[in-house]
């Protein structure tokens, strides 16, 4: 076992802090949903997304 996590050491580390980005990019997103803030940056000038805060 030991063996097998030296060998893989460098992939497991990169997988974990690749999970750790992506856990940290959907925290924002949620975040950012439920305070109604609009996933296109807020400018719906020139949105065509079908954004709820239309200006």
């Amino acid at each position: 076992m030991a063996a097998w996590l030296t060998e893989n050491l460098g992939t497991l580390v990169i997988s974990l802090i690749l999970a750790a980005v992506v856990a940290a990019i959907v925290i924002s997103m949620r975040r950012d949903r439920k305070s109604g803030s609009p996933p296109c940056g807020g400018d719906c000038s020139c949105c065509a997304s079908g954004c709820k805060r239309r200006r």
